[in-house]
Order: structure tokens, then sequence, then C-alpha cells
């Protein structure tokens, strides 16, 4: 008997080390008025391991009230110069202070499988097979979107929620990112719509793949299939879409245009469940999407009183997308 509860004690001492070497290594700093977080190496059983920043706003620390969450693509590009691609970053925190909005940001580091992890698959099945040559071109292979997306939602979220004081529902939980990261954001909320109830894709790259080979008719119909699949909703759910003129933006005008359409004929509401806006001089770069990152940002948190919502089951239309399972399938 004292052999086998000592042998039991030995297997649970186990287990809670495991449990804590599987735990991302974290350091924090001041930022921006509040706290950024680095978790250096979070590890998936659905994608390759990489690193998350999480920036808790002003505040955090000295109350007990729960925020709003944003998570975002493209991370190392969000909050500090040395770890952003050119040394430019979305001054997403920044953005943040100055408009008077408070929430959680997580933002989700790229790794070398990118392209591939932000394509969204059931798009890429349903175009022809001269589109998905294009993109498997460009991007080194097949999507991996629907295992990134699993990775978020079942994984990284629930980590999220847990550990920090956030308000976990759909109403409260948004997605953002730029050019892939736009299309992943919108693919988010078509799989996952009981989970991010609102999204901003800047500077969307429509063309999926190189845009000198790209066809805005068949993209805009393997979109309208994907969606018509969707169990996103106009009035629940909302779209936050844009570009740019210059640069690599200045393909996604065509595209854009058909999409609006798409949107428009599934009953969204322009300016209501939806808005497109295209800025003029706007280039494909963290400069231009800094410059305007006000837009998105009041899109996604429209100012109101938090009070009245303190958790998940308090939003519109709560009842019928707790119905929604949390995992789909394809």
């Amino acid at each position: 008997m004292l052999r086998r509860r000592i042998g039991q004690w030995v297997i649970g001492v186990c287990a809670l080390w495991l449990g804590l070497c599987a735990l991302p290594a974290a350091a924090e700093t001041p930022f921006a008025g509040g706290t950024l977080i680095k978790l250096t190496d979070f590890h998936s059983q659905q994608v390759i391991a990489r690193q998350v920043s999480i920036w808790l706003p002003p505040g955090y620390a000295t109350g007990n009230r729960r925020y709003r969450v944003i998570y975002m693509h493209d991370g190392q590009n969000l909050f500090e110069p040395a770890d952003a691609y050119g040394g430019k970053t979305w001054g997403i925190a920044e953005t943040l202070v100055a408009t008077r909005r408070e929430a959680i940001v997580v933002g989700i580091w790229n790794t070398r499988l990118r392209g591939r992890e932000y394509f969204p698959q059931k798009v890429f099945d349903r175009l022809p097979p001269a589109q998905q040559e294009n993109a498997t071109t460009t991007h080194g292979g097949t999507p991996l979107s629907d295992a990134y997306l699993r990775f978020i939602v079942t994984e990284l979220k629930p980590y999220v929620d847990r550990t920090w004081r956030t308000l976990p529902g759909p109403a409260d939980t948004a997605m953002m990112g730029s050019s892939m990261g736009g299309l992943i954001s919108l693919y988010a909320m078509a799989e996952y719509p009981q989970v991010f109830g609102q999204v901003a894709c800047l500077s969307v790259h429509w063309p999926l793949g190189d845009p000198r080979r790209g066809d805005p008719a068949a993209v805009s119909a393997a979109w309208a299939a994907t969606l018509a699949t969707s169990l996103w909703r106009p009035g629940t759910n909302r779209l936050y879409m844009d570009h740019g003129t210059l640069t690599l933006d200045s393909y996604y005008r065509p595209y854009s245009l058909k999409i609006e359409a798409v949107l428009e004929k599934r009953g969204w509401h322009r300016d209501q469940d939806w808005i497109s806006r295209v800025f003029e001089g706007g280039e494909h770069n963290e400069t231009s999407w800094r410059a305007r990152l006000d837009v998105p940002v009041k899109f996604l948190l429209p100012a109101q009183d938090l009070a009245a919502r303190s958790g998940p089951g308090t939003w519109p239309g709560a009842a019928d997308y707790h119905r929604v399972p949390t995992m789909r399938t394809p």
C-alpha cells in the first residue's frame, strides 16, 4: 500500500513538473503606460512553436476589471521597433491609449510558414487549378490555416482567458491583421463566428498569391462559396476591411468591389454590419497601417459602458451561438 501511494505521489509530482515546463517562458516590461509580456516559446499540438506578445492596458495591474481582447497576427510588428520588420511598428498600444479604448492585445508572431498558415483552406479548395498553383508557388505549399485557427481557438485563447482578466465572449473578442493577416482574420470569423464577433482586415491580400497572376472573378467566387457555408450573421458579427492605392495595394480594388457585392448579396448592411474603406495614397506597409489604425480600432471597440457585460452569455444572440460547437470540421 505504501509503495502504491509513493508511486502515485511520484507520478503526480512528475505530471506537475511536466505541466510547468510546458508553460511558455514570460518576460514583462512597462510599455505605453501598460505592461508588455513576451511568451518566448508557446508550444502547440496544431502548429510549430512561436512567440506571443501580450499587452495589458494602463490600469490593469491596479484594478479587477475584465477587458475586451484583440488577437492580432504578425505579432512582432506590433510593439517594439527592435522586433519589427524594417523597424516600423503598428503602434497598436499607442493607438488604443490615444483613442481611449481599453483592451488586451494578443500579438501572435508569424513563422517561416506564415503564408501557408494565413491562407484560408476552404477558399483554396474552391479555386481553379491555375489559382491554386499560383498560391502554392507563392507561399511554398498548401494551406495550414485550419490548424492555425485551431491553435488560436483551442489552445491560445483558453490560455489567455484563464491567465488574464478577459471578457471571453464573441462580442468582446476581436481579430485584426493586414495583408495575408487580413485574409486569415476574415476566415477566422467565417469559421468561428461564435468566438470572434468582429474582425478588421487591413490591406487584404485578395489576389492570394502573385497579384500579376490573380483572377478577381475566381477569387470572389471562391470566397462567396466559402462564406455561404459560414454560420456568421450580420447584426451579430461585424467586418471592417480596407486598402490603400499604392504599391501592392494598387492591385486590390477590383477584388474588394466583388467582395463587397458578395456581402450585400448575403444581407450584410454597409456601414452597419461592415465597412470598406479606400485610403488614397496608402501603401502596403506598417507606416500606412499605423497612420489609419484609429479607424479599425474604433470600429472593433465602440465606446460604450461595459458594466452590463461581465462575461459570456450576455451579448446579443448568445443563446443561438452557444448551440454552435466550438470545433468545426471541414
